[in-house]
C-alpha cells in the first residue's frame, strides 16, 4: 500500500463497554508492549524521532523544539517505553538545558552555526517535560528526575505564573520567560495550558501555584469561548482580551490543542470544548472536509488540511459529547508531518486513557 496506515485499537473486539463522558480522566494508562497502539508509537519514533533522542519537525527547517521533546517524553513514558525515554531526556538536557533557572531553551537548529540562537524557553515544552519527568516515577520505578522535575515546576512558577492583569486572584500561564508582557496586558496562548499536566505536576513537586493557574485557566479558556472561538493568541487587558499584535487573532494550528488537552483533563463539561466541537461539525455540514482554521471573529472556516491528524480531536470530542459508542478518529499514519501525526498519537491515547467507549471505528 502506498499509504502505511496503522488501526490503532480498531477492532471490533477492542470496543469496550464505558463512560464516554467524564470529569475526571480515567487513570493513565502504562501500554504494555501487546497493546495495539504500540504499533502507532513504533511508527512515530522511526518517523520523528532520532536515534540521538532529538525529535524532527521537518516542516520547521528539521528544527527541535523544547515542546517536541516534551510530547515525546510524556509519550516515552505513556508507551514503557525507557530506552526512548532516556534518549529524549539525554538529548534535551545537553542541547537545551541551557539557562541558569533551569527552564529549556525554546529550539534547536541543525546545521547552523549556534544551534541555539534564542535561549528564551517556552512554558507549554516545559511543562509538558516535567510531566512526563513525575510520571516516569511510576512508569519505571524510579526517583531519578524527581528533583529535575520540582525545579521546572518552581522555575515555571516564578517565571511563567502572572497575575492577572485585572488585579483579581487570579493567575495566567506565559507564554515564556520574556517577551509576553507589556503596559497593556499580557499576550497569552490558550493551548498553553494542559490542565492535566499542570495539576499534577503541581501535586507530585508541591507547587500549589501551577494547580491554581490551571484552574484560573480554565475558566479563562471557557469564558472567551463565549464570544468566538478559541483564538491561537491574544492580548488578555484589565478589561478583557483583544487581538495581539503580530500574532493570530485565528483558532488554528494553535488552538486546536485546546480541546485536546481538554478532553486529556477530562474536562467534557466545558464550554470551551462544546464550542470547537459545534463549530467542527457545522463547518463539516456546511460542506468544508477538513476545517483546521476558523476566523477569530466571524467563525468562518479559512483553511483546510488532508492531514489526517487533524481529524482526530474532532472526532473524539463528537464521541465523548454525544456519549454515542465509536469515534471516527482515522487509522494512524506516519504519512503527515510530525505536528498532525503528533496530535493524532495523543489524541488514540486520550481516549485510551479516558473515553473506552470511543474506540476508534
Amino acid at each position: 500500500m502506498k499509504r502505511r496506515t496503522l488501526l490503532c485499537a480498531g477492532a471490533a473486539s477492542l470496543i469496550l463497554a464505558g463512560r464516554a463522558r467524564s470529569q475526571t480522566p480515567e487513570q493513565p494508562l502504562l501500554l504494555g508492549a501487546d497493546h495495539p497502539l504500540q504499533e502507532a508509537w513504533a511508527a512515530w519514533k522511526a518517523a520523528f524521532l532520532l536515534p540521538s533522542g532529538r525529535i524532527v519537525d521537518g516542516p520547521q527547517k528539521g528544527a527541535s523544539h523544547s515542546e517536541g521533546q516534551g510530547y515525546g517524553a510524556t509519550l516515552a513514558v505513556t508507551f514503557g517505553d525507557r530506552a526512548a525515554f532516556d534518549r529524549i531526556v539525554g538529548w534535551t538536557e545537553t542541547n537545551l538545558g541551557r539557562r541558569p533557572d533551569g527552564l529549556l531553551a525554546w529550539r534547536w537548529l541543525p546545521d547552523v552555526a549556534v544551534a541555539v540562537p534564542d535561549r528564551n524557553n517556552a512554558s507549554d515544552g516545559d511543562l509538558f517535560y516535567a510531566w512526563a519527568l513525575v510520571r516516569a516515577r511510576e512508569a519505571f520505578d524510579t526517583d531519578k528526575h524527581q528533583a529535575r522535575a520540582k525545579e521546572l515546576a518552581d522555575a515555571l512558577a516564578l517565571t511563567c505564573v502572572a497575575p492577572h492583569p485585572d488585579g483579581s486572584a487570579r493567575l495566567v500561564f506565559l507564554p515564556a520567560v520574556e517577551g509576553f508582557n507589556s503596559e497593556a496586558g499580557v499576550v497569552l496562548n490558550p493551548s498553553y495550558y494542559m490542565p492535566r499536566a499542570m495539576r499534577e505536576l503541581a501535586e507530585a513537586t508541591g507547587q500549589a501555584r501551577l494547580a491554581q493557574c490551571a484552574q484560573d485557566g480554565v475558566d479563562w479558556i471557557n469564558e472567551i469561548s463565549q464570544t468566538g472561538p478559541v483564538p491561537d493568541w491574544t492580548l488578555v487587558t484589565p478589561t478583557g482580551h483583544v487581538a495581539a499584535p503580530d500574532l493570530s487573532p485565528h483558532s488554528g494550528y494553535d488552538a486546536m490543542r485546546v480541546p485536546l488537552f481538554l478532553l486529556w483533563s477530562g474536562l467534557t463539561a466545558s464550554p470551551a470544548l462544546r464550542r470547537y466541537a459545534t463549530d467542527h461539525e457545522q463547518a463539516v455540514q456546511g460542506g468544508m472536509i477538513d476545517p483546521v482554521v476558523f476566523d477569530g471573529i466571524s467563525g468562518a472556516v479559512r483553511e483546510q488540511s488532508a492531514d489526517a491528524g487533524y481529524r482526530a480531536t474532532p472526532a473524539l470530542a463528537s464521541c465523548a459529547l454525544s456519549g454515542r459508542p465509536g469515534a471516527a478518529i482515522p487509522p494512524f499514519t506516519i504519512d503527515q508531518p510530525y505536528y498532525p501525526a503528533t496530535l493524532h498519537l495523543m489524541a488514540l491515547v486520550a481516549q485510551v486513557e479516558g473515553y473506552s467507549a470511543c474506540v476508534p471505528i
